[in-house]
């Protein structure tokens, strides 16, 4: 599947047209092509009107904008900042992908292993969906969904300038290269650059504009890709000997930190300007993490533990380099989950429900209320952030 990115047609008014010398004609469509000159002849025209439709293109088209020299490179400073400020705003909202993978992660370090993400499950035939959380309705409607040529298991989710990224995964029993990116401003889905090498149960994490494969089953090659050159790109591999599978990741002050596998109590932080990895402080926990995400400074640890029917929260300052925390909640459900952070809230999203455990100065904890998960949701669900249109 190769679709083109800008779907959207953004068909301006004669204005634009009359800028190019042709009034009468049909107002043309505005592409990757022609928006940097359609751009100039509304600047030196004064049309404030069409020069604020090619800011929406390119702002809704930004990933394809930001890979054509022709165009990114002659834009100023400024009008970067404002296309991709633009592209950020709107209704954050919360979302969720399906996903056919479901893997064990709330037993203890001698009793949990990760499930093969070999065995098919029963929703493998089945499309899968993605979800958001409507905060007026408070309910969850269909966004979009998966295009069949991803993988139903193993792969790696992140967003990144307000696009979804899903890399790699498990199809006929071999690992796949294949990177896909969603639009939530279009609606359309794409492919970018395959990684560099095949991965299953990798990681995809976001930082300073770039994304990084982490890992994956038997491997500890890392990859960066930049979306600007359209180039995946080796980077320091994680040390020998510090995970098989199933680890977590995520970013934080501009670094990359890793933790989980078979070695629970371990946190690797990667250096991006040494390129280099290094141990952090052990954590006390010797239980497999449910996620981990960064807030502000603080990267947090959700460590579910079914046997007591709570979970553990441990947060690490990449400040001063301490752990604090191993204050546990009780669940009515302790069922594994997954992380994502909107605002100063982390939402803790399992098939029947949807935590709110709540980071602020002045208090910190799940909060009481519990919210649904969609309805028919099938397998397990990878939580992220998208901005929707304004409009």
């Amino acid at each position: 599947m190769e679709a083109s990115e800008g779907s959207e047609s953004d068909r301006s008014s004669g204005g634009l047209c009359s800028q190019l010398g042709s009034p009468a004609a049909e107002p043309p469509q505005i592409s990757a092509e022609n928006c940097y000159e359609l751009l100039s002849a509304a600047k030196s025209g004064g049309a404030e009107g069409d020069r604020d439709r090619v800011y929406r293109y390119m702002s809704h088209n930004y990933l394809q904008v930001l890979r054509t020299p022709g165009v990114y490179g002659r834009l100023t400073a400024g009008e970067r900042e404002l296309i991709l400020a633009r592209r950020m705003e709107g209704r954050k909202v919360l979302a969720v992908a399906e996903s056919s993978e479901v893997l064990d992660r709330g037993g203890s370090r001698e009793s949990s292993r990760p499930q093969s993400p070999l065995q098919p499950g029963p929703e493998d035939a089945n499309p899968r969906r993605v979800f958001y959380f409507h905060p007026e309705r408070r309910q969850w409607e269909l966004l979009t969904s998966l295009p069949e040529q991803i993988p139903a298991k193993g792969s790696g989710m992140c967003t990144l300038y307000n696009y979804l990224f899903v890399a790699g995964g498990m199809r006929a029993h071999k690992a796949s290269d294949r990177v896909f990116c969603y639009n939530p401003l279009t609606g359309a889905w794409s492919q970018i650059r395959p990684l560099s090498q095949p991965r299953c149960q990798l990681r995809l994490v976001s930082m300073d504009g770039y994304l990084y494969a982490v890992g994956g089953e038997c491997l500890f090659t890392v990859e960066r890709y930049d979306p600007r050159a359209d180039r995946w790109s080796p980077v320091a591999p994680l040390p020998k000997g510090s995970f098989a599978v199933a680890h977590e990741a995520t970013s934080c002050g501009g670094e990359l930190f890793v933790s989980g596998g078979s070695l629970f109590y371990r946190l690797l932080r990667y250096d991006s300007r040494r390129d280099e990895w290094e141990e952090c402080p052990f954590n006390e926990s010797r239980r497999r993490s449910a996620d981990m995400v960064a807030h502000r400074s603080l990267v947090y640890r959700f460590d579910v533990d079914r046997e007591r029917a709570g979970v553990s929260v441990y947060k690490y300052n990449t400040v001063v380099k301490v752990w604090h925390g191993g204050a546990s909640f009780p669940l009515h459900n302790p069922q594994p989950f997954r992380c994502a952070v909107l605002g100063d809230r982390i939402y803790c999203v399992n098939r029947s429900q949807t935590l709110q455990f709540e980071v602020r100065e002045d208090r910190e904890g799940f909060l009481p209320e519990v919210l649904p998960s969609p309805a028919d949701a099938r397998g397990a669900l990878e939580p992220f952030v998208l901005s929707l249109d304004r409009d």
